[in-house]
């Protein structure tokens, strides 16, 4: 009678340079014979890989695509693996990559030092080859950013504390390698001057004036001014 058909092993994906050769891998277990075949998509156009139907398929890698493996059984039940993506990188700069290169990460770009403005955007970015393709964390002043784990590391509006010294990790089953450290410098620009009294001669003192200057600079401070703060 049917069975469902389990996928053992999923396919993963690769980073890897332009014409570098390597197989994606797919298994699945039922209780009657297999079917495998191979798919592909590049922009946005899919179509059935001619002959690609065995568990391994051999690529060679010439541009950035998207594959996945449909496999049936005898009873007509069908199950598709993830899409995976194959990521080309047709520039690598001569001497990156290890001769004998076993598919641990290999950093091929690195960040750059960079002055931004408070309250305008900062990109940083790099990149890694790597078989599974590397995953990406990205510090700050040795601190882990938690929610910077791509390749671009990208933050809307700058502040202040931004500022500091910043890396990235790319990592896989295999190892990992950290990109060079680069200085990030947000510059302020805006200066407040906040006075407080309690003995004003012409208008009413204030009720707290420690208290509404500490409030009132932090609100400040949030949109990246420097603070100078005077009382009576």
């Amino acid at each position: 009678f049917p069975t469902a058909i389990v996928i053992t092993e999923q396919p993963v994906s690769v980073s890897v340079p332009v014409g570098y050769s390597f197989s994606l891998r797919c298994r699945a277990e039922a209780h009657t014979s297999l079917q495998y075949q191979w798919f592909c998509q590049c922009q946005s156009v899919r179509y059935q890989i001619p002959g690609a139907t065995k568990q391994d398929l051999p690529v060679t890698a010439q541009q950035t695509q998207l594959y996945t493996c449909r496999i049936n059984d005898l009873f007509r039940n069908v199950v598709f693996s993830d899409w995976v993506k194959v990521e080309v990188h047709p520039r690598i700069a001569r001497g990156l990559l290890p001769q004998l290169w076993q598919g641990e990460p290999v950093i091929i770009l690195n960040p750059s030092e960079q002055k931004v403005e408070v309250g305008k955007p900062l990109q940083l970015q790099c990149a890694a080859v790597g078989v599974p393709a590397p995953s990406y964390q990205w510090y700050q002043n040795g601190n882990l950013l938690e929610h910077q784990k791509k390749k671009k590391l990208w933050i809307t509006h700058t502040k202040a504390s931004d500022s500091g010294t910043y890396l990235c990790c790319a990592s896989n089953s295999r190892g990992e390698h950290w990109t060079n450290a680069v200085d990030i410098h947000i510059a302020t620009g805006k200066l407040a001057l906040l006075v407080g009294n309690n003995h004003y001669q012409h208008h009413p003192n204030l009720m707290a004036p420690a208290k509404n200057l500490f409030e009132l600079s932090l609100l400040l401070k949030q949109l990246g001014f420097q603070i100078v703060s005077l009382l009576d």
